[in-house]
């Protein structure tokens, strides 16, 4: 027994150890399987809390929720194989409301929800949760609210841009002791920019733009910072010069603030700076010599500020520069000469200052010029003929200046050229038949100089020449019979000394919206071809030599709104039908041998004395003329008089009570014809119709309808949308009415519709406003289980097909008669009418110009469909997915329109870079970038005139793009604030022509 008390004394310790190994394992295990559980209670908690309309999610449940197989879940990252270190799910597009569970997790190291639609505030515990949290990325949301108080001393990187928060940034922030990057842009914050900031002593990027932030940039801000983004707020005061300390500042943007003061000297020390961007302030003075000594600089932008003095010759040190913008200032002296050394630079924009001197000679010839506007300047001198030496120019803006000599010949083998503005300069000599050539440039303007020679030449080859200005110069001969190009839109030639006669071949420019053949030497008849150029809206041809009537067939032009024909040898009768022209609003017949009276109607109407005068014209009707009556004088006893009148009281008053018999019956006699009816067709099918407009009730028959569709040999695809089904083009039989007829879904079920479906569709049917396509008649057969709506013809172009060819002063009536339809279904119609899909493809611009929306009858038409039963569209609002419509869906399509007529691109492009959506793209573009990457180049000459209005347009868009539906505005606001943008945004004091026009 001795020896064996003695060998346990002896194993004891052994054992001792062993036992408290197993334990402290033991109990570890259950410590580890109890934060597994708690970790996987906090995940599903985060999942109840969203809605995830895709099933990513779908491998999060709780029968797989043993810890080792929740490293496996959809975004998720483990530290150890069994701790939950990161959760990364960027554009699942969950909705919902962020659950605080998810910062709970113990080990938590990085956060990533961007690019979802999560909304609601922020949680409370956000930044009070976990104590090792380094990342956190909630960008690109739909978050309101404050930010939340506390701090995490660990997080590297906090990412909040994009979503609308709200109040101020508080001091707290201060307190991110360990952050490197910090973006909060994109929201609606205010107040003054926290001083606390200079605390992080190791931030790296800042970015506090497109708040609403003010009062001065700090003057201690942290050494460390390589990145600060500031621009779009309201930050004022001067640029602390203390900002020359940062020396590892490599991207600096002040924009758009109203920031005041000089640029301070001390810029010069940011030895590492690439990109420089101050423009859109109010900064004075002159530009630092030292800022021309960042040799790093890429991108310098120091446009539209009240900057003063010459800019330095020792600009000629930044080699690494590709951009250059010193536009919209009041510089003065020559063009440095070293900007020709620049390798790299390719966007050189000097426009609206006070330069003088000639351009540098050698321009273009080291240089990598795609770019170059030197215009409204006083600039003299020749053109340099290498300014297309890099093979890549396509902008050569030089107007408005006092430049001299012939234009180039070496321009012409400028293939990559795509806008020439040459006007107003002193320019001589003619126009070489080589510099007709360029196959891509789209406009051309020479106007105002002192060219001569002739132009008819045979050799114009320009196939994608929209706009030609060849006025006020001195070109002789006849004119050219093309231009090289069938997309012209605007040919403007006068004020020269052309002759001959306007040739008939004039009716080939088929897209020709102004004609401008005045004070020239013309002869000859106005040919009638020219009512073929069907979108014509100005046509002068004043101060010539033209004879001969005025072509009935002119009455013909379906938008013509300008015409003046004065100073010609014209003769005969005005034709009476000009005055039936609806579009035309002015008119100036003066000086030519026209006699007879006025047309009693239309632009007539209220003519300007002075716009008939010089003829042989009597007034007729019109008083407003100065003419003579044309009424001869007769002798009128006052008895005869007195009987006359008598006769014509007595006659009157039997025609009225004729008349309102008249009135009763046909208002009866229309009751009858717009009933509700059951018709039996031609095969023994019993249907009932229902017809919303007499004039269709008369003429269209069941069978004009029905078989209109079962031809199929007319589809359009330019009435009512083509993403709404087939529209059939038909054609009454008794008087040769057209309509438009879709089929009605199959699936519908007539009988359970019942009588309600009347009830509901004569709503629709009474609805008339300019800017909608009228519902006409609906017709449907429980027997055969089949059925037709039947619309208005309306003759036009769907937005979707002409959008990219419009000018921004149609794209803008084409917005305000769009936002006008929806406030009239959304506020005036009883009930309210709700599209649920507002697209280009829903839209018909009418011969003229007005756009006209077309309504579905909610689920009722035949169209490719998703799930949920709502169109395959880009243009759907998120909630459509859920199957949610309201009004609110049809202004997020609108506001998608709107990006569209600004920017020229669509949702269904694909090509948005990095950003995920079109919207996403907008959004930066509006908040990041310059106004010249993101405009449509087809109307970007409208730029310096409609600057705010593109801007304030852009914004709203966002708007109604917003996920959230309840943060869109409602379209009788959106209407409102539409209308008054274009009506003030053009008055803006300040602004410079841009090189876009």
């Amino acid at each position: 027994m001795e020896s064996n008390r003695s060998a346990a004394q002896m194993i004891h310790p052994t054992l001792l150890i062993f036992m408290s190994l197993m334990l402290f394992s033991t109990s570890s295990t259950i410590s580890a399987l109890h934060d597994g559980k708690d970790e996987i209670h906090l995940l599903l908690s985060f999942k109840a809390s969203i809605n995830d309309p895709f099933n990513h999610l779908s491998d999060w449940s709780s029968s797989s929720a043993a810890p080792n197989n929740v490293c496996k879940w959809q975004g998720i990252t483990c530290k150890n194989s069994s701790r939950v270190s990161s959760v990364e799910l960027t554009g699942k597009n969950f909705t919902g409301k962020l659950s605080a569970n998810l910062f709970r997790l113990p080990v938590i190291e990085k956060v990533d929800l961007s690019g979802n639609q999560l909304t609601g505030e922020l949680p409370k515990e956000l930044f009070g949760g976990s104590n090792m949290l380094r990342y956190l990325n909630l960008s690109n949301n739909n978050f309101t609210g404050d930010i939340p108080s506390g701090a995490i001393l660990t997080l590297e990187a906090l990412d909040l841009s994009n979503n609308m928060l709200k109040g101020s940034i508080s001091d707290d922030i201060g307190s991110f002791y360990g952050l490197k990057y910090l973006d909060l842009g994109g929201n609606v914050l205010v107040g003054p920019i926290p001083k606390s900031i200079f605390n992080i002593s190791g931030l790296e990027y800042l970015t506090l733009a497109s708040n609403q932030l003010s009062g001065e940039i700090p003057q201690k801000l942290p050494k460390t910072l390589k990145l600060i983004y500031l621009g779009y707020n309201n930050l004022s005061g001067q640029i602390p010069s203390q900002i020359g300390e940062l020396k590892n500042l490599y991207h600096l943007d002040l924009v758009y603030n109203s920031l005041t003061g000089i640029i301070p000297y001390s810029i010069g020390n940011l030895t590492q700076l690439r990109y420089l961007f101050l423009y859109q302030n109010k900064l004075n003075g002159p530009i630092p010599r030292s800022v021309f000594e960042l040799r790093s600089l890429v991108s310098l932008d120091l446009s539209d500020n009240f900057l003063s003095g010459e800019i330095s010759e020792a600009v000629s040190q930044l080699r690494e520069l590709e951009i250059l913008h010193l536009f919209s200032n009041k510089l003065s002296g020559t063009i440095p000469s070293g900007l020709a050394s620049l390798p790299r630079l390719q966007v050189l924009q000097l426009w609206s200052n006070e330069l003088s001197g000639e351009i540098p000679r050698d321009l273009g010839k080291r240089n990598n010029l795609t770019v170059l506007d030197l215009s409204t300047n006083r600039l003299s001198g020749r053109i340099p003929d290498g300014l297309c030496d890099s093979g890549r120019l396509f902008k050569l803006i030089l107007f408005s200046n006092s430049l001299q000599g012939i234009i180039p010949k070496r321009l012409a083998q400028c293939q990559s050229m795509r806008r020439v503005r040459l006007q107003n300069n002193l320019l001589s000599g003619e126009l070489s038949p080589e510099l007709t050539k360029f196959p891509l440039v789209y406009f051309f303007d020479i106007s105002g100089n002192s060219m001569s020679g002739r132009i008819d030449f045979e050799g114009w080859n320009m196939p994608s020449l929209q706009m030609l200005n060849l006025a006020r110069n001195k070109f002789y001969g006849q004119l050219p019979k093309s231009f090289g190009s069938e997309r012209l839109e605007n040919l403007v030639l006068s004020e020269n000394h052309l002759a001959g006669e306007i040739p008939t071949s004039i009716k080939n420019f088929s897209r020709l919206m102004q004609l401008d053949f005045s004070y020239n030497k013309l002869s000859g008849k106005i040919p009638g071809e020219l009512a073929l150029c069907d979108r014509m809206v100005s046509l002068d041809l004043s101060h010539n030599k033209l004879i001969g009537e005025i072509p009935a067939s002119i009455t013909e032009m379906p938008v013509l709104g300008f015409l003046d024909l004065s100073d010609n040898q014209l003769s005969g009768e005005i034709p009476r039908n000009l005055g039936r022209v609806e579009s035309l609003v002015q008119v100036n017949v003066s000086h030519n041998h026209f006699h007879g009276s006025l047309p009693p109607t239309g632009a007539f109407l209220a003519i300007n004395a002075s716009s008939v005068a010089g003829n042989e014209l009597c007034s007729g009707d019109i008083v407003s003329s100065g003419l003579p009556s044309c009424e001869k004088s007769l002798r009128k006893h006052f008895s005869w008089r007195l009987i006359l009148t008598c006769f014509f009281i007595a006659l009157t008053s039997f025609a009225i009570l004729i008349s309102i018999v008249f009135v009763l019956v046909m208002i009866n006699r229309k009751r009858k014809y717009l009933d509700l009816k059951r018709m039996e067709n031609d095969d023994g099918s019993v249907w009932e119709v229902q017809f919303f407009d007499s004039s269709i009730a008369n003429s269209v028959t069941l069978n004009d309808v029905v078989s209109s569709v079962q031809r199929g040999n007319n589809v359009l695809n330019n009435s009512l949308g083509s993403r709404k089904g087939i529209a059939y083009k038909g054609k009454s039989s008794i008087n040769g009415t057209e309509f438009v007829v879709k089929e009605i879904n199959n699936d519908v079920n007539f009988s359970v519709i019942g009588a309600n479906f009347w009830m509901d569709v004569k709503g629709f049917g009474k609805i008339r406003h300019p800017n909608v396509i009228k519902l006409v008649g609906v017709c449907r057969s429980s027997q055969k289980g089949s059925g037709y709506v039947v619309y208005e013809y309306c003759e036009g172009k769907l937005l979707s097909e002409i959008l990219r060819s419009l000018s921004w002063e149609r794209r803008r009536s084409i917005a305000i008669g769009v936002a006008k339809a929806l406030r009239f279904l959304h506020s005036y119609c009883s009930p309210n009418v709700v599209l649920g899909h507002v697209s280009p493809d829903e839209i018909v611009v009418d011969d003229s110009d007005e756009p006209r929306l077309s309504f579905t009858l909610p689920g009722l038409l035949q169209y490719s469909s998703n799930s949920k039963g709502f169109p395959s569209s880009s243009y759907l609002a998120p909630e459509t997915s859920k199957g949610v419509v309201t009004e609110k869906s049809d202004v997020y399509g609108f506001g998608l329109i709107l990006i569209e007529l600004l920017t020229g691109k669509s949702p269904a492009d694909n090509e948005f870079g990095v950003h995920e959506t079109f919207v996403e793209w907008a959004r930066y573009c509006y908040s990041d970038c310059h106004l010249d990457t993101w405009i449509d180049p087809v109307f970007g000459g409208h730029v310096s005139t409609h600057q705010n209005q593109i801007v304030e347009t852009m914004n709203l868009a966002l708007h109604c793009t917003a996920s959230d539906p309840t943060a869109r505005p409602c379209a009788n606001d959106l209407y409102k604030t539409l209308d008054t943008v274009m009506r003030t945004g053009s008055c803006v004091s300040g602004l410079k022509v841009s090189s876009f026009l």
